[in-house]
């Protein structure tokens, strides 16, 4: 595993393209590495998890304000 996860920079952005970028990237992670994305639209925080429940990815939580944390499984 990667000694700390991608980041992807969706600050400033609105729904849904932190989910686009996230859907995009996560691809270039290995199963079981993680993806941060910086996102302040306040629809992340409903949509991003959703997004996980829906392609079976999951969803680590937001371990600060602005951050959430994405394993790929698959």
């Amino acid at each position: 595993m990667s000694a700390s996860p991608l980041t992807l920079d969706c600050l400033g952005q609105k729904c849904p393209l932190p989910v686009i970028a996230l859907a995009k990237q996560i691809r270039n992670v290995r199963i079981g590495e993680v993806v941060r994305v910086l996102a302040d639209d306040p629809a992340a925080a409903n949509d991003i998890p959703a997004w996980c429940r829906m392609k079976e990815q999951e969803y680590l939580g937001s371990p600060e304000a602005n951050a959430f944390e994405v394993r790929r499984l698959s």
